[in-house]
């Protein structure tokens, strides 16, 4: 192989490293409302989210690779659908950052910061690049996840907070002992 595509692509997978935890800092700050509900679908509904996400992917794949397949306006509209597709996914990626965030910061919700939320950026990729687990393991998952939570967010409000099980017995009539 040629040293300079080995250059090549060393240097773009190197701008790509650089650039996606700022992508999901835009995300979060450009698009708050959307990346807190995307958030809150990870945490309280992660299992809906990964199917939601394998549905669409599963969807998306025959119409945007026929269209990739062919030649001229049809092979643009097919790389526009799966630019579309991979901006929701990194969308939802901003809430799944936040999550981390939250958790790397042990604070209360509302007090997470840009630098937190880029800080758990960094960590989740640096999760995805690990060899064989990262790339065919973590990083699907954590894609679908992430297109599902989008899609969920951006189409439907947060999901209700499901009661703390006193607030239930009180609810019911029973008395809290």
């Amino acid at each position: 192989m040629n040293l300079g595509v080995i250059f090549g692509i060393f240097g773009g997978l190197l701008a790509l490293a650089i650039a996606l935890p700022g992508l999901l800092l835009a995300w979060a700050l450009l698009l708050p409302a959307q990346v807190e509900r995307a958030r809150l679908r990870i945490e309280r509904t992660p299992w809906r989210c990964l199917g939601l996400g394998l549905a669409a992917t599963l969807l998306a794949l025959l119409p945007v690779g026929g269209l990739l397949a062919m030649p001229g306006l049809l092979q643009l509209a097919g790389w526009v659908g799966l630019s579309m597709l991979l901006a929701t996914a990194s969308l939802g990626g901003a809430g799944l950052a936040a999550v981390m965030g939250h958790r790397l910061s042990k604070g209360p919700v509302s007090t997470l910061t840009p630098v937190a939320l880029l800080r758990s950026a960094v960590a989740l990729e640096l999760a995805a690049i690990v060899p064989l687990v990262g790339w065919f393991v973590l990083l699907p998952l954590l894609s679908l996840l992430s297109l599902g939570a989008a899609i969920l967010a951006v189409l439907r409000p947060a999901p209700a907070r499901r009661p703390a099980p006193a607030a239930m017995e009180v609810a019911h009539g029973a008395q809290p002992s």
